[in-house]
Protein backbone atom coordinates (compact mmCIF):
# COMPACT_ATOMS: atom_id res chain seq x y z
CA UNK A 1 0.00 0.00 0.00
CA UNK A 2 1.63 3.43 -1.05
CA UNK A 3 2.55 5.75 1.88
CA UNK A 4 0.31 8.17 1.84
CA UNK A 5 -3.16 6.36 1.43
CA UNK A 6 -1.92 4.66 4.73
CA UNK A 7 -2.38 7.84 6.31
CA UNK A 8 -6.08 7.85 7.27
CA UNK A 9 -5.58 4.46 9.29
CA UNK A 10 -2.95 6.23 11.46
CA UNK A 11 -4.16 6.46 14.81
CA UNK A 12 -4.69 10.41 16.05
CA UNK A 13 -1.97 10.07 18.26
CA UNK A 14 0.51 9.04 15.91
CA UNK A 15 -0.02 12.61 14.08
CA UNK A 16 0.76 14.88 16.66
CA UNK A 17 3.91 16.19 17.20
CA UNK A 18 6.48 14.34 19.35
CA UNK A 19 5.71 13.63 22.89
CA UNK A 20 6.34 16.24 25.77
CA UNK A 21 9.43 15.31 27.82
CA UNK A 22 8.95 14.57 31.53
CA UNK A 23 7.00 16.64 33.46
CA UNK A 24 4.45 17.85 30.81
CA UNK A 25 6.52 20.92 29.89
CA UNK A 26 7.89 21.51 26.69
CA UNK A 27 11.04 22.37 25.97
CA UNK A 28 11.33 26.19 24.12
CA UNK A 29 14.22 26.61 21.75
CA UNK A 30 15.04 30.03 20.88
CA UNK A 31 14.83 31.34 16.85
CA UNK A 32 17.72 31.02 15.46
CA UNK A 33 17.41 34.74 14.05
CA UNK A 34 15.32 37.10 14.87
CA UNK A 35 14.42 41.32 13.99
CA UNK A 36 12.63 43.18 16.28
CA UNK A 37 12.64 46.70 17.85
CA UNK A 38 14.63 47.34 20.96
CA UNK A 39 13.85 48.20 24.44
CA UNK A 40 14.93 49.83 27.41
CA UNK A 41 15.98 46.50 28.76
CA UNK A 42 18.23 45.84 25.78
CA UNK A 43 19.96 49.19 26.38
CA UNK A 44 23.12 47.47 28.35
CA UNK A 45 23.75 44.94 25.08
CA UNK A 46 23.43 47.85 22.68
CA UNK A 47 26.00 49.47 24.54
CA UNK A 48 28.53 46.63 24.76
CA UNK A 49 28.44 46.14 21.17
CA UNK A 50 28.58 50.34 20.09
CA UNK A 51 31.27 51.10 22.43
CA UNK A 52 33.32 47.79 21.23
CA UNK A 53 32.67 48.86 17.72
CA UNK A 54 33.13 52.99 17.96
CA UNK A 55 35.60 53.73 20.71
CA UNK A 56 38.75 52.13 18.82
CA UNK A 57 37.67 54.08 15.56
CA UNK A 58 36.71 57.32 16.64
CA UNK A 59 37.26 57.46 20.16
CA UNK A 60 33.82 58.06 21.59
CA UNK A 61 30.08 56.60 20.79
CA UNK A 62 27.32 58.16 18.71
CA UNK A 63 24.63 57.60 21.88
CA UNK A 64 26.12 57.01 25.73
CA UNK A 65 24.30 54.73 28.12
CA UNK A 66 21.54 56.96 29.31
CA UNK A 67 20.92 58.17 25.75
CA UNK A 68 20.03 54.75 24.53
CA UNK A 69 17.74 54.30 27.29
CA UNK A 70 16.09 57.95 26.73
CA UNK A 71 15.39 56.66 22.83
CA UNK A 72 14.59 53.55 23.31
CA UNK A 73 11.67 54.17 26.00
CA UNK A 74 10.37 57.33 23.82
CA UNK A 75 10.39 55.75 20.62
CA UNK A 76 11.13 51.92 20.73
CA UNK A 77 9.68 51.60 17.57
CA UNK A 78 12.61 53.51 15.34
CA UNK A 79 15.03 50.86 16.80
CA UNK A 80 15.53 47.94 15.36
CA UNK A 81 17.95 44.95 16.87
CA UNK A 82 19.06 41.44 14.99
CA UNK A 83 19.13 38.50 17.23
CA UNK A 84 20.88 35.09 16.83
CA UNK A 85 19.33 32.30 19.23
CA UNK A 86 18.61 35.36 21.73
CA UNK A 87 21.72 37.31 21.55
CA UNK A 88 21.63 40.85 20.62
CA UNK A 89 24.05 40.59 17.46
CA UNK A 90 23.52 44.13 15.64
CA UNK A 91 21.01 46.85 16.10
CA UNK A 92 20.30 50.64 14.92
CA UNK A 93 18.67 53.27 16.85
CA UNK A 94 16.33 56.24 15.53
CA UNK A 95 14.47 59.03 16.73
CA UNK A 96 12.04 61.81 14.40
CA UNK A 97 13.93 64.68 13.55
CA UNK A 98 11.43 68.25 12.39
CA UNK A 99 13.64 69.80 10.41
CA UNK A 100 15.74 69.71 6.36
CA UNK A 101 19.42 69.20 7.56
CA UNK A 102 20.61 67.48 10.97
CA UNK A 103 21.94 70.12 13.47
CA UNK A 104 23.65 69.30 16.58
CA UNK A 105 20.31 69.48 18.60
CA UNK A 106 19.72 66.44 16.54
CA UNK A 107 22.03 64.30 18.75
CA UNK A 108 20.04 64.35 21.44
CA UNK A 109 16.26 65.46 20.84
CA UNK A 110 13.06 63.38 19.47
CA UNK A 111 10.56 65.34 17.99
CA UNK A 112 7.53 63.64 17.86
CA UNK A 113 6.16 65.89 14.94
CA UNK A 114 8.67 65.20 13.01
CA UNK A 115 8.62 63.20 9.31
CA UNK A 116 12.63 62.56 9.19
CA UNK A 117 13.77 59.62 11.08
CA UNK A 118 17.07 60.54 12.24
CA UNK A 119 19.36 57.16 12.71
CA UNK A 120 21.69 57.55 15.22
CA UNK A 121 23.71 54.23 15.22
CA UNK A 122 24.05 51.39 13.32
CA UNK A 123 26.65 48.91 15.16
CA UNK A 124 27.66 45.07 14.81
CA UNK A 125 29.19 42.71 17.68
CA UNK A 126 32.58 42.19 16.26
CA UNK A 127 32.45 38.39 16.09
CA UNK A 128 30.11 38.55 13.56
CA UNK A 129 32.03 41.38 11.16
CA UNK A 130 32.46 41.23 7.10
CA UNK A 131 29.56 38.73 6.99
CA UNK A 132 27.50 41.25 5.02
CA UNK A 133 24.92 42.33 8.25
CA UNK A 134 25.03 45.48 8.21
CA UNK A 135 23.46 46.06 4.99
CA UNK A 136 21.32 43.67 5.90
CA UNK A 137 19.69 45.70 8.49
CA UNK A 138 19.81 48.20 7.16
CA UNK A 139 17.42 47.24 4.78
CA UNK A 140 15.41 45.38 6.98
CA UNK A 141 15.19 48.79 9.03
CA UNK A 142 14.29 50.82 5.45
CA UNK A 143 11.86 48.00 5.09
CA UNK A 144 10.72 48.78 9.13
CA UNK A 145 10.08 52.45 8.34
CA UNK A 146 7.54 52.41 5.57
CA UNK A 147 5.02 50.84 7.37
CA UNK A 148 5.29 53.42 9.77
CA UNK A 149 3.01 56.58 9.16
CA UNK A 150 5.46 58.97 10.30
CA UNK A 151 8.46 58.08 8.34
CA UNK A 152 9.40 60.03 5.19
CA UNK A 153 12.86 60.00 4.92
CA UNK A 154 15.57 58.74 6.64
CA UNK A 155 18.30 61.30 7.58
CA UNK A 156 22.10 60.16 8.95
CA UNK A 157 25.88 61.47 9.10
CA UNK A 158 28.47 59.67 8.89
CA UNK A 159 32.52 59.50 8.63
CA UNK A 160 33.82 60.46 4.77
CA UNK A 161 35.19 56.51 4.62
CA UNK A 162 31.39 55.24 5.22
CA UNK A 163 29.83 56.81 2.43
CA UNK A 164 30.46 54.19 -0.20
CA UNK A 165 28.74 51.72 2.58
CA UNK A 166 25.50 53.67 2.87
CA UNK A 167 25.90 54.34 -0.76
CA UNK A 168 25.28 51.10 -1.65
CA UNK A 169 22.30 50.79 0.62
CA UNK A 170 21.02 53.17 -1.33
CA UNK A 171 20.96 56.50 0.38
CA UNK A 172 22.49 59.59 -0.93
CA UNK A 173 25.02 62.50 0.13
CA UNK A 174 23.75 65.53 1.05
CA UNK A 175 27.34 67.25 2.05
CA UNK A 176 29.01 68.18 4.53
CA UNK A 177 26.80 68.08 7.87
CA UNK A 178 26.19 71.09 10.32
CA UNK A 179 26.88 68.69 13.08
CA UNK A 180 30.63 68.46 14.79
CA UNK A 181 32.19 66.05 17.52
CA UNK A 182 35.33 66.99 18.88
CA UNK A 183 37.58 67.07 15.51
CA UNK A 184 35.33 64.24 13.62
CA UNK A 185 33.38 65.82 10.30
CA UNK A 186 30.60 64.08 8.93
CA UNK A 187 28.64 64.03 5.47
CA UNK A 188 24.92 63.93 5.52
CA UNK A 189 23.31 61.08 3.68
CA UNK A 190 19.48 60.53 3.24
CA UNK A 191 17.34 58.18 1.46
CA UNK A 192 13.81 58.40 0.91
CA UNK A 193 11.11 56.52 2.72
CA UNK A 194 7.72 55.99 1.04
CA UNK A 195 4.40 56.63 2.67
CA UNK A 196 2.21 54.56 5.31
CA UNK A 197 -0.33 54.07 2.51
CA UNK A 198 1.39 53.06 -0.09
CA UNK A 199 3.09 49.96 1.59
CA UNK A 200 -0.19 48.98 2.85
CA UNK A 201 -1.48 48.66 -0.66
CA UNK A 202 1.17 46.90 -2.05
CA UNK A 203 2.99 45.07 1.12
CA UNK A 204 0.29 44.32 3.25
CA UNK A 205 2.09 46.48 6.17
Amino acid sequence: MPALSALPFLKPAQLRSPRSPPGGQRRHTLPASEFRCLGPGDAASVFEIEREAFISVSGDCPLHLDEIRHFLNLCPELSLGWFEEGRLVAFIIGSLWDQERLSQAALTLHKPQGSAVHIHVLAVHRTVRQQGKGSILMWRYLQHLRCLPCARRALLMCQPFLVPFYQKCGFQALGPCQVTVGDLAFVEMQHAVRGHAFMRRNSGC
